[in-house]
């Protein structure tokens, strides 16, 4: 098994531009320096997973972490764009995807808790160690591509929904850098947990498709049979609109994000080294499963009431093709009135405030994995610069995207696909892994995870497949 040489440990750009003494790599990663960040992330810990019950709902709520903030950020504005632009396509026609992903994703998820919490080491670490480097450079290459346009199209979604709270009197390219310069300052100078607070409660705009569902009296015999039998078409369009919903669910960027919020709880929780975070208790398993399937349900059920109401508000009255983000939000417009932009326009920038930062840093922890660099967002930015230096590049790349005009709802479903056909490869890495008892000993994912992640791997190559297929038949 390779390990990282002290060399290839130290980050580049401070050795380049001080001569000052580095801090240890566990004093960075811990935040244990005498200048002390304040960027470090909500400190539940391996010791909350410990004190996981049944019997005790408090200790249920300590319990949720990683797994729930992850099943959060699912549903950004990449997700909430692809799923209105779907319902309003075709209806309640792909209202089942949601059934489908919900136990997918899910595995998934706890596949790389599993590997995270059992190494002690992110899953760039664990997948160098076992792979050629070469394969797992292609993979992080295009995960940070995907994660790059990611932001982008997050980013210019915030703009649209910051335009549309001002009627857009304000264009929303005018509000991309101040959105952008928003969100690096809180990463670079404020903890997650204050952003994670700030934010969150905007997210709840979300459940206002929910409750919109109700009011727009959907089809009950439509949505039934929408929900329950599956509907497949033939054609570039659907496959595109299958693509872009795996995608968006099971992205990647929320892989490396989960395996590497686990490694930071347990570093929260005092386990500094690797050696002390290897291994892991069935109760700590346990404990992590049940957070990942209560964000994952959460993050399906927001997807199935989008797409629903999508589906009764706009396909049903002949709106079936969404460009603009006026046009999503009056998807809303049963509940809310006019008032529907107000609803919509918090959702984009609350879930795109909540997203865009774990976007570039799940992009950052994956590269710094990869190359064996220090760096967390417990550390601070001049004690590891190299690792903020590409959250900060991420996020400028996608400020520029935004200036080639791209409508910002057309660039999440753009995105969505992307991601679709970035994840089956670096599926088929992480079922391995997690197969692999050289690594895993005892605590090899069992066959109902294996089975369901080979699905996702299957669905989402076979989606993308038809979609190659489909598209030049369509020439």
């Amino acid at each position: 098994m390779a390990t990282p040489t002290k060399a290839s440990s130290r980050d580049p750009i401070r050795v380049a531009v001080t001569s000052a003494p580095e801090p240890r790599r566990d004093e960075i990663e811990n935040g244990k320096t005498s200048d002390e960040s304040a960027v470090a992330t909500p400190a539940a810990g391996r010791s909350a997973l410990e004190g996981f019950s049944f019997r005790h709902p408090q200790k249920l709520l300590q319990a949720l972490g990683p797994g729930l903030i992850t099943g959060a950020s699912d549903d950004d504005p990449s997700g909430i764009g692809t799923y209105s632009q779907v319902g309003s396509q075709f209806g309640y026609g792909l209202l089942w995807t949601a059934l489908f992903t919900f136990p997918i994703m899910a595995a998934v998820q706890e596949m790389c808790a599993r590997i995270a919490l059992h190494t002690g080491v992110g899953l760039g670490v664990s997948l160098r160690r076992k792979f050629p480097t070469w394969l797992v450079g292609a993979c992080i290459l295009a995960l940070l591509l995907a994660n790059t346009i990611n932001v982008g199209a997050d980013l210019g979604a915030v703009a649209a929904g910051g335009a549309l709270l001002t009627h857009n009197a304000i264009q929303p390219i005018w509000l991309v850098i101040p959105a952008a310069a928003l969100i690096l300052g809180l990463q670079l100078f404020a903890t997650y947990a204050v952003i994670f607070k700030i934010f969150k409660w905007l997210t709840l705009a979300l459940f206002a498709y929910v409750l919109t569902a109700i009011f727009a009296h959907p089809n009950g015999a439509a949505m039934l049979t929408g929900t329950l039998i599956p509907h497949l078409q033939l054609n570039p369009q659907f496959i595109t609109a299958v693509v872009a919903i795996l995608g968006t669910t099971i992205s990647p960027y929320l892989f490396f994000w989960q395996a590497s919020s686990e490694v930071d709880e347990m570093r929260a929780a005092g386990l500094t080294s690797e050696a002390d975070r290897r291994g892991v208790k069935l109760s700590e398993l346990k404990a992590a499963r049940f957070d990942i399937l209560i964000g994952m349900f959460f993050s399906n059920v927001v997807m199935y009431f989008i797409i629903l109401t999508s589906a009764a508000v706009l396909h049903a009255h002949g709106q079936t093709n969404i460009e603009t983000a006026d046009q999503a939000a009056s998807a809303l417009a049963p509940l809310a009135g006019q008032y529907a932009f107000l609803l919509f326009s918090f959702g984009l920038i609350g879930t795109g405030l909540l997203a865009i930062p774990i976007l570039s840093g799940s992009a950052a922890y994956a590269l710094k994995e990869f190359l064996h660099l220090p760096g967390t967002l417990a550390a601070k930015p001049k004690n590891t610069p190299t690792f903020y230096s590409i959250i900060v590049v991420a996020t400028l790349a996608g400020v520029a995207m935004n200036f080639l005009h791209i409508d910002p709802i057309k660039a999440l479903y753009i995105t969505a696909v992307i991601n679709g056909v970035v994840a089956p490869p670096l599926l088929v890495l992480i079922v391995l892994l997690a197969s692999d008892r050289g690594v895993m000993q005892d605590r090899v994912s069992g066959p109902l995870s294996k089975a369901l992640t080979w699905l996702a791997t299957a669905a989402m190559t076979i989606a993308a497949a038809a979609l190659g297929v489909t598209t030049l038949l369509s020439f």
